[in-house]
């Protein structure tokens, strides 16, 4: 049976989607509307409005850290 995928949020209040799709390994993608797809490790921050990289750090403080060095 094949598993589908689907978007949840961390925190109800949250603004960013993830998506959880088993077929899809090793990627991390994330939304701010379920149709524009981000790629945490290729698009963070680059790829992102000044707005959503200020969204995306305020819900993720831990890969904001992890990823300080891109800045």
């Amino acid at each position: 049976m094949e598993q589908s995928s689907k978007w949840f949020k961390n925190n109800p209040n949250d603004k960013i989607w993830w998506l959880d799709d088993p077929g899809r390994k090793g990627e991390w993608a994330f939304s701010f509307d379920k149709k524009t797809e981000f790629n945490m490790f290729s698009d963070y921050p680059h790829a992102l409005t000044l707005e959503q990289k200020k969204i995306f750090d305020e819900e993720n403080p831990y890969w904001k850290n992890f990823f300080k060095d891109r800045t």
